[in-house]
């Protein structure tokens, strides 16, 4: 099996296009570019060094996978309020702070990485090996203009650094010493092969730049309650998952981290979820952001165009995301297959219809006004639900089994129509509500009928079925049924029942092992800590705000030292599982503390059944935090 750093080990630095992954050994073992879906140039992350890493650290530090050296420590952090990761390494000789960024403004791919002298002199040591196409391309090594570049695979990578460098049999490899009260930046721009060389960049005033940045971002926050630092964080984590040319949301900016070690349920993130990016900006806007709101808006008019609605498109707004694997590479801990594109682009997902829908109307309770061609695309989402509301689908977990009339697919459907009848009558949609509040009742009225178990006093995953699914945890929480309605508290017990350990940490649905389950896949996951956040509002809305709060505590003490978080996490083993960060982690971490805050300042009881978007209306009066 292949060594792999735990994913908790790894930081995130980015400019709003892409992002890099940075061991707390100093290595950098993930980076696309030019944009998040990209090749990597450096995917040391699904495979070994030799498939490209960027070390800089103390010569006397271990290698990367091994553990760290005697006499050499680490500790990191984000500045404050920033995506600007700072380490500190304390050697026998003397210590170092090495802050690595990327700048928002260069024009090309940059990583920065300044070395500051603290005490004493430390001997570092750079070694660049880039690998283009995932791994897969050797580059030529040579100099020019008294520069180094590495050209492979369509990709030239520059490298400016404060020493001579020589190259190694396709590694880029330079040691210089700094002392205390001492500085030395490198400087690593990536461009197409067949471009001029960029420009040798400033490393401070770059700094200065995207500090300045982040922390106007952050400044915007208008959330005042508790584990304030938490929702900043994650707010931070969002905007840095954004991709600022277009307005998409990426669900998460790595490939193939696996759900189980050594399973085959490894996907490619790197695309924009239309439930994620709604749960995203959801929870943006209840922070308190605006900008973003509208950029994601007009993103999704381009991508979605005069066709059906997809559960997901790229970065640019493409249908087309085909799958296919890297054979090349043995994935993270032999965790194979590694995948790039995502079959599940051609899923029909019937609930991504209320996840916009419900962001939509978030936005005009935020003040948003809907601009005329948002109606127009929301009165064409409408009728294809009037349309389709009655035919199965794949659900929101993206199984790859038979269709089936998901619950969860149903109410999000009802979610649709409420949510669309309440903005005609609101007077922002040029629609009669009366019919729409008709069918919302006839969705209604059938979910309760055949979605639900009168004998266990709990809805069911699908009609018919004897399964149940963390997705039903949302009932109280989009207003389907109120949190101390019957049938939502003996859901609430029997998801718990069935599917969290006595920690509180839940799972999606049931899974078979090495059986094929009722999800068409074989093996075993993680529990999801995007359902562990829904357990956390279901219990609040049903009352029980004393459980709610120390299970928020809980999730959250699972994050790693920097505050970031992955998809799932394996609760025996003490490790994050899954693509790191994931967008659905960290919007949950922001719209459960809102959720939490409103509870707690005014009751459950007071609290209105569409408890998230009433939210947002009160933090926006409040103001921005500017």
């Amino acid at each position: 099996m292949t060594t792999s750093l735990p994913i908790e080990r790894y930081g995130l630095i980015g400019n709003t296009r892409t992002t890099s992954l940075i061991a707390d050994t100093g290595e950098i073992d993930w980076l696309c570019a030019p944009d998040f879906d990209g090749p990597a140039v450096f995917a040391a992350l699904l495979g070994t060094p030799e498939h490209g890493t960027w070390r800089l650290a103390p010569a006397a530090a271990p290698q990367h996978g091994s553990e760290r050296g005697a006499g050499v420590s680490v500790a990191r952090r984000y500045v404050r309020d920033s995506l600007v990761l700072e380490s500190e390494w304390r050697t026998a000789t003397g210590a170092v702070r090495v802050t690595d960024f990327m700048p928002l403004t260069a024009g090309t791919t940059q990583v920065i990485r300044i070395v500051e002298g603290l005490v004493g002199e430390v001997a570092m040591v750079s070694e660049l090996r880039a690998r283009p196409g995932y791994g897969r391309v050797v580059p030529w090594v040579h100099e020019e203009g008294g520069r180094i570049v590495a050209e492979g695979g369509g990709v030239a990578v520059w490298l400016d650094a404060p020493c001579r460098q020589r190259e190694i049999d396709g590694d880029v490899v330079g040691h210089f010493v700094v002392a205390a009260g001492t500085s030395a930046a490198l400087a690593l721009s990536l461009v197409p092969a067949h471009e001029a060389p960029p420009r040798v960049p400033d490393p401070y005033a770059a700094l200065l730049e995207a500090l300045g940045f982040w922390r106007e971002f952050a400044s915007r926050c208008a959330y005042r309650g508790p584990h304030r630092e938490a929702v900043v964080r994650s707010a931070l984590t969002l905007k840095a998952l954004t991709y600022a040319p277009s307005g998409a949301i990426v669900a998460a900016p790595t490939t193939s981290l696996p759900e189980e070690i050594g399973g085959e349920r490894n996907w490619d993130y790197r695309h924009a979820w239309v439930r994620d990016s709604a749960g995203t900006l959801a929870a943006l806007i209840g922070a308190g952001y605006r900008e973003e709101a509208v950029a994601w808006r007009r993103w999704l008019l381009r991508a979605v165009g005069l066709g059906p609605l997809r559960i997901m498109y790229g970065l640019r707004g493409e249908h087309d995301l085909p799958e296919r694997d890297l054979y090349w590479l043995p994935g993270y801990a032999g965790s194979a297959p590694v995948r790039v594109g995502n079959g599940a682009a051609q899923q029909v997902q019937l609930d991504v219809y209320g996840e916009l829908i419900e962001t939509l109307h978030l936005a005009h309770k935020a003040g948003i006004a809907h601009c005329e061609d948002t109606a127009a695309l929301h009165r064409r989402l409408i009728a294809q639900v009037e349309a389709k509301w009655q035919q199965p689908d794949a659900g929101i977990w993206e199984g790859r089994g038979a269709l089936r009339h998901y619950v969860h697919s149903k109410v999000m459907l009802w979610v649709a129509v409420d949510r669309t009848a309440r903005l005609a009558e609101d007077g922002a949609l040029p629609l009669d509500p009366a019919p729409l509040r008709e069918l919302a009742a006839r969705i209604h009225t059938e979910v309760c009928e055949k979605g639900f178990d009168p004998v266990r006093n709990t809805f069911t995953q699908s009609y018919g079925s004897t399964d149940l699914d963390a997705a039903l945890l949302l009932i109280p929480a989009v207003g389907f049924l109120p949190g101390d309605d019957p049938r939502v508290l003996g859901t609430i017990d029997a998801v718990r029942e069935a599917l969290s350990t006595p920690d509180g940490f839940v799972y999606r649905y049931p899974t078979k092992g090495t059986t094929v389950g009722a999800d068409g896949l074989a093996g075993d996951e993680g529990a999801f800590l995007l359902c562990s956040f829904w357990l956390v509002d279901a219990l609040a809305l049903s009352g029980r705000i004393e459980e709610a709060r120390p299970l928020y505590a809980r999730l959250l003490g699972v994050r790693n030292d920097l505050g970031l978080a992955s998809e799932e996490y394996n609760p025996g083993a003490g490790r994050l599982l899954g693509n790191f960060p994931q967008t659905y982690t960290h919007e949950a971490i922001i719209r459960s503390a809102l959720l939490l805050q409103r509870v707690t300042a005014r009751g459950a009881q007071d609290v209105e059944i569409a408890a998230i978007e009433e939210i947002t209306p009160a933090l926006v009066r409040t103001g921005s935090g500017r």
